[in-house]
């Protein structure tokens, strides 16, 4: 991988991260085309996805700080209740990664075959929810945060939208619009912060977690992952509470037959 190709692989990356279109497969078709091999490939997709959370910290800080603030007045109030959500909806992802980590890795490098079918789902998941119509819920309850961090768990397949998941999950749930695009963004800052620093505790030590990749990829990969990441966050806020997720079902549609085709081309 050179500093060009991470630098559009940074950049599709921070744009598709919120957007519910799959940044994960995006960046397996994107990788495909400059054929990048699949060690190279994830660890520079946990990488990007990192500098994508930090994004997620800047264009957000108002509300992390109102949680932090909340958090440490270590009382039950209504930031103690949102952290606790959080925490909730962590637990299935935080199952797959310590269990399931290297079957998952095994998936990344199965072609792009996975990713165009997990597209397929996505847009079929982003239409249902977008004509359901359940009963809307003031809040959202840790019976929902835990369904919520079910369908995140699922979603670490490559080609299944981890933010179009979760929201339309949230909306299926009868959750409101306008809570759940900044509530999906939150609840992936713990498990992404803490994968990132594992593979860089990995590189300290000598393990080799980022594999045969040169560092300055990796830089011109975050930042650009990064400037694009805060953009794409306040856009995809705006467009939830629209409810216009429908016309990415049909984008979804169009990745997953390039992908798929790509599949028996490359």
């Amino acid at each position: 991988m050179d500093w060009l190709q991470a630098l559009i692989l940074g950049v599709l990356q921070g744009l598709t991260e919120y957007l519910p279109v799959s940044s994960s497969g995006h960046l397996a078709i994107g990788s495909a085309l400059f054929g990048i091999n699949g060690e190279e490939n994830l660890a520079f997709t946990v990488m990007v996805h990192v500098a994508t959370v930090l994004s997620t910290l800047v264009i957000l800080w108002k509300e992390v700080s109102w949680l932090l603030a909340g958090i440490f007045k270590f009382k039950m109030n209504d930031e103690m209740r949102y952290f606790i959500n959080i925490l909730i909806s962590m637990v299935p992802v935080g199952i797959v990664g310590v269990f399931f980590k290297d079957y998952v890795e095994n998936i990344f490098g199965e072609g792009l075959l996975v990713v165009g079918i997990m597209l397929m789902v996505t847009a079929a998941l982003l239409a249902f929810s977008y004509y359901a119509k359940p009963r809307v819920k003031e809040n959202i309850g840790w019976k929902d945060a835990l369904i919520i961090g079910l369908a995140q768990a699922v979603a670490v397949m490559p080609g299944l939208s981890r933010s179009g998941s979760t929201i339309a999950t949230g909306l299926l749930l009868g959750n409101k619009k306008e809570s759940l695009a900044q509530f999906s963004f939150l609840m992936v800052i713990p498990p992404i912060l803490g994968e990132g620093l594992l593979d860089v505790l990995k590189a300290v030590k000598g393990e080799e977690a980022f594999g045969n990749i040169e560092l300055l990829p990796l830089i011109v990969g975050f930042v650009a992952a990064f400037v694009s990441g805060c953009l794409a966050c306040k856009w995809m806020i705006s467009i939830v509470k629209k409810g216009k997720l429908i016309y990415f079902a049909g984008y979804c549609v169009i990745a997953a037959v390039a992908a798929i085709v790509l599949n028996y081309v490359l």
